[in-house]
């Protein structure tokens, strides 16, 4: 446990670090903490913290900067997010994928980081669904949502089929299962199918399976990844640049993190290098879930690096939420 003392001055070299981004020495964090204390008291506190793990000595400095371990601590017990007014444009309630777009933009330019914005899960409804047959077994499907937006894919079986089994099995989704989620319609076949010819069950299921792709692909929208050009701790460093924006382009950790931040409630942030999720120490990032008639459909954030002022950040996605969630609950 830390003391009064230790607190006070980790929260000064946090804040000190953060506003300055050079390594923090006794003197300064002396003048930051305005506490009293000489500057061997202030050295052994130092060592303490450095002991703990919560900050650490950058080879080049004989002063400190905070660790991951450092932030967590600092973010948990000591942040304090003043409310001030923070401008930003409202959202128009327009097409779902331009509020999205619009909010990872706005996120990049208010906090001049990473906007990342998941857009809301999408659940596969068919109206109209078709089969054509391209060649031996390999076909193409057709389906038609409600709102006549239409997906292709091909598909391949284990057995041929003619064309004429492939309207009888086209036929029998449409009269039965129009209007269903495929998910919905995937578990009613699972126990209907046995009562069908046994190929054209497995057609139906092929078919089901290709529909239910989309809601799976849930879609990462990023914006401003430059931003991180002009900030010290990756310019000075490409190792670091260049892992950030491997990230930002396979998109799948960024998934799998905003993902697991819509389970919580409120803005949550993650300090890179204290889990799998953030998958190294220079990044953290700030996400809060977003809300479509008050239930939660997709996650938003920013990332930037761990010397980032929390407390503006957290501002910026609690707000930026809010405007996503009244755009697109009020274009329904």
């Amino acid at each position: 446990m830390l003391d009064d003392r230790a607190k006070l001055l980790l929260k000064a070299l946090v804040e000190r670090y953060i506003a300055d981004g050079q390594p923090i020495g006794s003197r300064t964090l002396s003048r930051a903490s305005g506490m009293d204390l000489s500057p061997a008291t202030i050295r052994n506190v130092m060592a303490d913290l450095e002991e703990l793990g919560l900050i650490a000595s950058p080879h080049t400095s004989a002063g400190r900067i905070p660790t991951a371990k450092g932030y967590r601590l600092f973010v948990d017990t000591m942040l304090t997010v003043q409310r001030d007014p923070l401008i930003s444009p409202p959202l128009a309630p327009e097409q779902p994928q331009k509020v999205i777009a619009n909010a990872a933009n706005l996120l990049s330019n208010l906090s001049q980081f990473v906007g990342v914005v998941m857009a809301p899960r999408r659940t596969s409804v068919f109206r109209h669904i078709e089969f054509l047959r391209l060649s031996e077994r390999r076909f193409l499907v057709i389906i038609v949502s409600p709102e006549g937006d239409v997906q292709n894919r091909v598909i391949f079986t284990d057995i041929d089929h003619s064309q004429s089994q492939l309207i009888e099995a086209a036929n029998f989704l449409n009269a039965n299962y129009a209007g269903l989620a495929m998910e919905q319609v995937r578990e009613r076949l699972k126990s209907e199918v046995d009562a069908l010819r046994g190929e054209i069950g497995t057609l139906m299921q092929a078919a089901v399976n290709v529909g239910s792709e989309g809601e799976a692909q849930d879609e990462v929208v990023i914006s401003g990844e430059r931003n991180l050009l002009s900030v010290s701790d990756f310019s000075s460093d490409m190792g670091n640049l260049r892992r950030a924006f491997d990230l930002f382009e396979q998109k799948t950790q960024i998934l799998r993190l905003m993902d697991f931040s819509s389970q919580a409630e409120g803005v949550r942030i993650y300090i890179g290098g204290e889990s799998q999720v953030v998958p190294f120490e220079e990044l953290s990032i700030v996400s809060s879930p977003y809300e479509v008639d008050g239930k939660v459909v997709g996650t938003l954030g920013v990332i930037g690096p761990t010397r980032m002022p929390y407390d503006r950040m957290i501002q910026i996605v609690d707000i930026t939420s809010k405007l996503v969630s009244n755009a697109l609950s009020h274009r329904r």
